[in-house]
């Protein structure tokens, strides 16, 4: 399987299409390994809770009515405070509350947001949990290996894999790359960076999507779609979709490869919604189906 996922990587490297035994192949490689990172003891299906955090002291505890609630029997009632203060989140500890952060025993310190990078871990017992930034809003994500939808994780369905749905794409730059405010879950926006559009056919019908790029320093396209399916057969919100930067001014859209945000998985996800503009009047019967245990 790994030598298929190889082959196939160089004849898109070439672009070129591998042979179609090869293409399904190196598709299946690719979701056995996302079915794998999903149910990885860090994966999106651990997720227990996710606390927003108000200006000021938050309580950290598993007394009833803490801020940030950690499960009975992993820390004391009382186990320190988190502080919001100018943008930047401080976390203090209670003497003796057995917390860890990044491994070491600390009694005060600063932590480093999701979107800064690797955040800070702290451990309480088998909990992780860190901090994430959303816009203006900061939180506390909150993780279990224990957790319920990782123990009844039963993989994602999907469709035969369809080489059909392997498209070629025009790249279509922006004179200038735009600014693009990426709605979410939360009822916010996350401003990111759309370089083009791209356009491609399915029989015979013209179609475009606007990709984004999320992360500068690891530049990719990517794309959250809502198709004829969506609600139907797939996930309500939409998916997502990765691809290569253009290439003398192609992409390939692989929509076998279209996946789940991590929100089909887990309330405690905060994930961007499709722009009304990578709203699909066609069924892309390709990729991930909805998983509707959560």
């Amino acid at each position: 399987m790994r030598r298929a996922l190889v082959l196939a990587t160089l004849c898109l490297m070439l672009g070129a299409a591998p042979p179609p035994e090869t293409y399904v192949k190196a598709v299946d490689a690719w979701h056995a390994e996302r079915t794998a990172r999903l149910a990885a003891e860090d994966g999106w299906l651990t997720l227990v809770g996710l606390d927003w955090l108000k200006p000021g002291e938050n309580t950290l505890g598993s007394a009833p009515g803490s801020a940030v609630l950690l499960p009975e029997g992993t820390a004391p009632a009382q186990a320190g405070t988190f502080v919001l203060e100018g943008g930047q989140v401080r976390v203090r500890l209670a003497a003796g509350s057995g917390i860890l952060v990044n491994g070491q025993v600390v009694a005060a310190a600063s932590l480093k947001a999701d979107v800064d990078g690797k955040p800070d871990l702290l451990r309480a017992g088998r909990i992780t949990f860190y901090v994430i930034r959303r816009g203006d809003r900061f939180g506390i994500r909150m993780k279990d290996p224990e957790a319920p939808a990782r123990k009844a994780f039963h993989g994602v369905a999907r469709f035969p894999v369809d080489p059909a749905w392997r498209i070629e794409a025009d790249f279509l730059p922006y004179a200038t790359p735009q600014t693009r405010a990426i709605p979410t879950v939360l009822g916010t926006s996350e401003p990111m960076t759309a370089p083009g559009l791209l356009r491609f056919k399915v029989k015979g019908r013209t179609f475009t999507l606007e990709p984004v790029i999320e992360d500068p320093a690891l530049p990719e396209l990517f794309i959250i779609f809502r198709d004829a399916t969506s609600g139907k057969a797939t996930y309500p919100a939409g998916r997502f979709l990765t691809a290569a930067m253009p290439k003398d001014g192609k992409v390939v859209l692989d929509f076998n490869r279209a996946y789940n945000p991590p929100c089909a998985f887990s309330h405690f996800a905060t994930c961007p919604l499709p722009p009304k503009r990578n709203e699909l009047h066609l069924a892309v019967r390709a990729g991930e189906k909805d998983y509707g245990d959560h």
